[in-house]
């Protein structure tokens, strides 16, 4: 494959990325969203490309402007996943689809393959986007407002203390102190107050929004990953329209040792289902 970092741009800060080509013929295009806190180099966003652009589908992975816990970029201001918001992360999707798109053609209405709280996003970007072709969640979460009420058999996020960090968060914004870091006690560590506050309210609940999904999805979850969290088949239950799940043994949530085995599922279901 032929690999050329890109610069998208926002109405703010602009989005880095990786953009992947077939050294052959370009049939389509897919567009990668990478779980919280993780970049366009880590995950599935590193090891699916390759195999990918052997079918001939060019891959876009980029950095949301929620990339990582803490970054900096052209300066010493302070940036990344602890000062993300939801509605931030829906517009970086977009602008990245709008970067694709222009380039027409096959690049028009690419496949969306989210990871984690990717795919929670990539339900949202889909059903605003109806003519993607195809859909893969990658451990997609549960999203909603129930998301993290609890840490789940993980404890992630706030753990068991959802309550008094909700309280500490709410006064840190009254003060006008909403970007001042507070500590959890759960994965992703640190988190800005009024990034904390916009967390517990706003994700896309993928769920609900599966009936309006119609295109062929592929839900995919690790056996060792907490199934109310990432709840595949519930989706598929859901689902507008075909919905294909695939749990996949010995697998963790970042499919530690098992990329091979699922990349192969993904390239197999995309082959079949786009007719590749």
């Amino acid at each position: 494959m032929r690999t050329q970092l890109v610069t998208i741009p926002t109405d703010g800060i602009p989005l880095d990325g990786a953009f992947h080509e077939p050294e052959g013929e370009t049939k389509g295009a897919a567009l990668y969203f990478h779980g919280n806190t993780m970049n366009f180099y880590t995950g599935g966003a590193r090891f699916l490309p390759p195999v990918l652009t052997k079918l001939g589908l060019a891959v876009l992975a980029f950095n949301r402007r929620g990339h990582d816990i803490l970054t900096t970029r052209m300066s010493r201001a302070p940036e990344g996943g602890a000062f993300q918001t939801t509605a931030e992360a829906i517009a970086d999707n977009r602008f990245a689809a709008q970067w694709l798109a222009v380039r027409g053609g096959a690049y028009a209405n690419p496949v969306i393959i989210g990871h984690s709280n990717g795919g929670m996003l990539s339900t949202r970007h889909v059903v605003d986007h109806p003519d993607t072709p195809a859909l893969v969640l990658l451990s997609a979460g549960r999203g909603s407002a129930r998301q993290d009420h609890s840490g789940g058999t993980e404890n992630l996020f706030a753990g068991d203390k959802l309550g008094e960090l909700t309280q500490q968060a709410r006064d840190l914004v009254a003060a006008g102190r909403g970007r001042e870091l507070m500590f959890m006690p759960g994965w992703w560590y640190v988190i800005s107050a009024e990034s904390f506050l916009d967390r517990i309210v706003s994700v896309p609940d993928t769920i609900a929004l599966a009936p309006q999904i119609k295109c062929p999805v592929l839900a995919i979850r690790g056996d060792k990953e907490d199934r109310d969290r990432y709840p595949a088949e519930a989706f598929a239950a859901a689902c507008g329209g075909p919905c294909e799940v695939n749990i996949v043994s010995n697998c963790d949530h970042f499919y530690n040792d098992r990329e091979d085995h699922v990349a192969g599922i993904v390239s197999a279901w995309l082959a079949k289902t786009l007719k590749l």
